[in-house]
């Protein structure tokens, strides 16, 4: 009878460390973490993910949270397998990274640019480590540029077919730029962590947003 008392104990002390609905792993990451214009990103979370560094076709560095990079790789391979054929554009994108994207910005094309189309240092969902841009490789040329990448509807309904499977989302949803505060991005997918939450999002076409409950209180609207 104590050492029933004492398991039921243990069990209620880790849900209550953990958190319920959260995908936390062993460093205390909470894998639906609300990065956008109005929620600001974690102070401690760069010190506390797990960044892995991948190069992918082009040569270029690109930086994924680690779990987040293990579950892509799968992903790719499952879409190879129906000759459908992605790499990785960015991910991870840090705090003073962002500023000094800003700072350049802003000196090249002036502040109303940098409002409408740079986030705010800590407020980019890149921030994560979790939040991967795709970009195209159709019939042996990489196809990378987004005026291109809109341009092949039906790959991306493919690929987004898959997401959940590997615990990602469609991030940016066509329609529900009221509630991202982006326009619809058919290439920035999010990992959720759990692929039954994943699937939940997607087979109810809702945003990560709405999936917590936490709708913007201005507009946000780009």
């Amino acid at each position: 009878m104590k050492r029933s008392f004492v398991v039921v104990l243990i069990c209620l002390l880790v849900i209550v460390a953990v958190g319920c609905g959260k995908k936390v792993d062993a460093e205390g990451i909470d894998y639906l973490v609300l990065v956008n214009k109005e929620n600001k990103l974690p102070d401690t979370w760069e010190r506390e993910i797990t960044i892995v560094k991948y190069v992918d076709s082009q040569g270029w560095d690109v930086e994924t949270e680690k779990e987040a990079f293990e579950a892509y790789q799968k992903l790719h391979d499952a879409l190879e397998k129906e000759d459908v054929h992605v790499d990785l554009d960015s991910a991870y994108r840090s705090v003073a990274e962002q500023e000094r994207i800003v700072k350049d910005f802003t000196e090249k094309y002036g502040e109303d640019y940098v409002k409408q189309y740079v986030a705010v240092p800590g407020f980019s969902e890149h921030h994560t480590g979790l939040a991967l841009d795709l970009y195209l490789n159709i019939d042996g040329a990489d196809v990378y540029e987004n005026e291109d990448m809109v341009q092949y509807p039906e790959v991306w309904a493919k690929i987004h077919e898959k997401l959940a499977e590997y615990g990602f989302i469609l991030r940016y949803l066509e329609g529900r730029e009221a509630i991202t505060g982006y326009s619809y991005e058919p290439w920035h997918i999010r990992y959720v962590g759990d692929p039954a939450i994943a699937k939940d999002i997607m087979e109810k076409g809702i945003t990560l947003e709405e999936y917590l409950g936490k709708l913007p209180t201005t507009d946000v609207a780009p």
